[in-house]
């Protein structure tokens, strides 16, 4: 087993064909928060749209055929196989508006020189909580927003917050050992507590923010959120040395049988939502 004090950075949740198809669960499960909030942020027919760390591009195709054939709308994400499947589906659509980009996006003023500038917004969904240095992505981002562009931002604070009834300790130390993997490859599981002095910082003025606490049942569609997410990611964490095979095969046996229990609920994760504006 790795010692995950000395393994290199990588896309933390992996790319694989079960993180592939977890992040189509998870946004068709939140694709209703994402829409209403682009139509706080007047998300509309012929804008601009930057999709910042777009993944494998599920919100980025529903951007651009909101967007329409008039407007554009460009993904950008460090894993060259999901941009491969952006613009393999936006060839399968017929979406020629939209269009993908491998890079990082703290470094967005590297990656969009084509581009040019005049973005009407830019969306970023569960992606600062896993940079380094969040304020260089939003920084990169407002060069790239016309006057009077908007930021709208989906993301976590108070992750740890999260747990089941009744409470089961094992899913708290699980959760608690997620979050130190997130610190421990430069990420923040709470971000979205920085994020509001780090847009004024950039000259943006916050317009909006708000936050989803949901719950999930078992045997209702939301469980599959947290249950996708655990078959995805917590056997990276045994590989990489954060989680023991042990404790792995513990938290696998609470999980199936809470599963299965019609009396157990979980609080999920808090998503807090924010809209900034560009000054004109």
């Amino acid at each position: 087993m790795s010692d995950h004090r000395t393994e290199t950075r990588e896309y933390v949740l992996g790319t694989d064909p079960v993180e592939l198809d977890r992040l189509g669960v998870q946004h068709r499960l939140w694709g209703d928060a994402a829409h209403a909030l682009w139509r706080r942020a007047g998300v509309q027919p012929g804008m601009r749209v930057l999709d910042v760390g777009c993944g494998p591009g599920y919100a980025s195709i529903d951007l651009a055929q909101l967007v329409g054939h008039e407007g554009r709308v460009v993904g950008v994400d460090e894993s060259e196989g999901f941009i491969g499947e952006l613009n393999r589906r936006a060839g399968v659509l017929g979406l020629g508006q939209l269009g993908g980009r491998v890079g990082d996006v703290q470094s967005l003023g590297d990656l969009l020189g084509d581009e040019g500038d005049g973005f009407d917004a830019a969306f970023a969904r569960w992606v600062l909580c896993f940079v380094p240095d969040p304020a260089a992505v939003i920084r990169g981002v407002v060069d790239r927003l016309k006057p009077g562009g908007r930021v709208v931002l989906l993301d976590y604070f108070n992750y740890e917050a999260m747990t089941i009834a009744p409470r089961e300790p094992i899913l708290d130390e699980v959760v608690g050992i997620i979050a130190e993997a997130w610190r421990a490859r430069g990420g923040d599981p709470d971000v979205m507590g920085r994020m509001p002095g780090v847009l004024l910082d950039a000259g943006l003025e916050i317009e909006h923010l708000g936050v989803h606490q949901r719950v999930a049942r078992p045997g209702e569609a939301m469980w599959a959120w947290p249950t996708t997410f655990y078959a995805s990611f917590l056997p990276r964490l045994v590989e990489t040395g954060f989680l023991s095979a042990e404790l792995h095969r513990a938290f696998a046996a609470m999980w199936e049988r809470a599963s299965a229990d019609p009396s157990r609920f979980k609080a999920l994760p808090p998503v807090w939502e924010m809209v900034a504006v560009k000054p004109g």
